[in-house]
């Protein structure tokens, strides 16, 4: 065989044995199969999507499981490019074989990662020979139709065309998944349906190119099959995920939703109610009142004194737990809650479980809400007209990934220190100091870096361990001794405090650096703490 017939067309391929019929394709075939380099482009895009979201929720570090995700998929796509030189016959079966492939593990590829991640010790294997798998199915895809479109048109007129719909479907691709698929399908439809994409595009092949398709029967049954199983997936997929759900968590799944930005789930054990954003526990209803009473009452201990009441800014917080303790202060005038999930603060605004654990915080008129991101809306509200807050609770989640470790970088509270009045203070939950030491200190050296006093206490809550907290102003801070007048708090006592700032031996601060916004070390000194022997995240 020549060089010149490594990349045959259709012709010469259909002249193979196995190959049967007139290859010469009919009006508006051409068409139809640049529609197919759209539909395949999209899909092949969004496998790689679902496949690092899922990575970025399992694992953490979205960055790095990002970017390991996209190296390894178009590896396996240049590898699948490669092998496509070897398919010399039945380039239009082959095909069909390759679009059912892809429909059945690209399909399904959410659905064994999230189902592999409450079964299996770690998913990573099972991410990256998905990964591989269908990248290099999606690899050898844009080669075979080079080749089956090549019939008698310049090569450059071919590969022009089909590169133009393969980077539009791209572009497709990229646009639908954040803003229709995802918050709307979820991760495991959104896999399913676009499975059904690949087999749509071989059912039609096999129905076009009928006459040169070999073993057109066998392969026509198991389209219908792949698209069966698929369809039937689609519809069970509430199911699947919350089968997924009862294997991840240790009690019964009671609510679960899937917002544009996090997956919340409420468990329930007895008196135990607990909530889960992404898998990872945000509160258990038997103790969280200590954490929060610990979060709030000190700062509000140290309040500055304000003849017309103290007005307050919540970051995070969207379950409207410190709203209600802070709330409980008669000295609140108001409270700005910013949190950037408009599903958080709906849901704990609006069911009746969750409405009565927060005592109703949300309906309280000094409330007021803002879905934003907390440093996009500092920094919008940064003008020298802007009123200034005089307490400050930032309440975020653990700084697991990229998105998040922004929100303790020396950029962050130097924003944050210019929203609010010269003597007012603010408070940051910082993880836990003993499970993550190094990200706890870093916090604290962070603040301090912004030209901010810091004063780091910890207080023992039974669901998280150890956890800890950080005092920060502009002028000096001085730890409280009283609290603040109000009403009876559960666990916080005045004799209780002074203990709060002292740190036994073994926790002595390490040495690290601080958090910048262009290196976030805290997200490594994160994820190293929890990888430590003898420590769990």
């Amino acid at each position: 065989m020549t060089d010149d017939a490594v990349v045959p067309g259709p012709v010469e391929a259909a002249a193979a044995p196995s190959d049967v019929g007139d290859p010469v394709a009919r009006p508006g075939d051409d068409r139809a199969l640049l529609l197919s380099v759209l539909a395949v482009a999209t899909a092949g895009l969004v496998y790689e999507l679902v496949s690092a979201t899922m990575a970025s929720y399992l694992l953490g570090d979205s960055v790095t499981q990002w970017s390991l995700v996209i190296g390894v998929y178009m590896s396996a796509m240049g590898l699948g490019s490669w092998l496509s030189k070897w398919i010399e016959r039945d380039l239009h079966g082959r095909f069909v074989a390759i679009q059912l492939g892809i429909a059945w593990v690209g399909g399904f590829s959410a659905t064994a990662l999230f189902l592999g991640f409450a079964h299996l010790a770690t998913v990573r294997p099972l991410l990256f020979g998905l990964l591989a798998a269908v990248g290099t199915m999606v690899g050898l895809e844009i080669p075979l139709l080079l080749r089956i479109l090549q019939r008698g048109a310049s090569l450059k007129d071919v590969v022009a065309r089909v590169l133009a719909f393969d980077y539009i479907g791209s572009l497709a691709a990229s646009m639908l998944f954040p803003l229709l698929l995802l918050p709307h399908l979820g991760l495991v439809r959104t896999a399913l349906l676009f499975g059904l994409v690949n087999a749509t595009v071989a059912l039609w092949f096999l129905h076009t190119f009928r006459g040169q398709i070999a073993a057109w029967g066998r392969r026509h049954a198991m389209t219908w099959i792949c698209g069966a199983g698929l369809g039937g997936a689609f519809f069970l997929a509430p199911s699947i995920e919350e089968f997924g759900e009862t294997q991840l968590y240790d009690a019964p799944v009671v609510f679960s939703k899937r917002t544009p930005y996090q997956r919340l789930t409420l468990t329930r054990w007895r008196d135990d109610l607990r909530l889960f954003i992404d898998g990872n526990l945000q509160f258990s209803s038997v103790d969280e009142h200590r954490y929060h009473e610990a979060l709030v009452h000190p700062v509000l201990a140290i309040a500055p004194p304000r003849p017309d009441g103290l007005r307050l800014l919540a970051l995070g917080g969207g379950d409207g737990l410190a709203l209600r303790e802070a709330l409980s202060d008669p000295r609140v005038a108001s409270i700005d809650l910013v949190d950037l999930d408009p599903g958080m603060t709906e849901l704990f605004a609006a069911h009746p479980v969750l409405v009565e654990l927060n005592r109703h915080a949300f309906d309280d008129p000094r409330v007021t809400v803002h879905n934003a991101d907390a440093m996009q809306w500092l920094a919008e509200h940064r003008d020298a007209d802007a009123p200034r807050f005089d307490v400050a609770i930032v309440d975020l989640p653990d700084p697991n990934d990229f998105s998040l470790g922004k929100l303790y970088t020396r950029a962050f509270y130097r924003l944050l220190a210019g929203r609010l009045a010269d003597d007012g203070v603010f408070v940051v939950q910082s993880t836990s100091p003993y499970l993550a030491p190094q990200a706890f200190w870093c916090i604290v050296r962070t603040l301090e870096a912004s030209e901010l006093s810091a004063v780091p206490y910890h207080v023992h809550v039974p669901s998280f361990g150890d956890w800890g907290f950080v005092l920060a102003a502009k002028g000096r801070v001085v730890p409280p001794t009283t609290l603040a007048p109000g009403p009876p708090r559960r666990f916080l006592t005045d004799a209780m405090l002074p203990g709060l700032f002292v740190f036994p031996a073994d926790q002595a601060p390490p040495d690290v650096g601080i958090n910048q916004l262009n290196e976030q070390l805290l997200v490594h000194y994160y994820e190293s703490d929890l990888r430590s022997p003898g420590r769990r995240g």
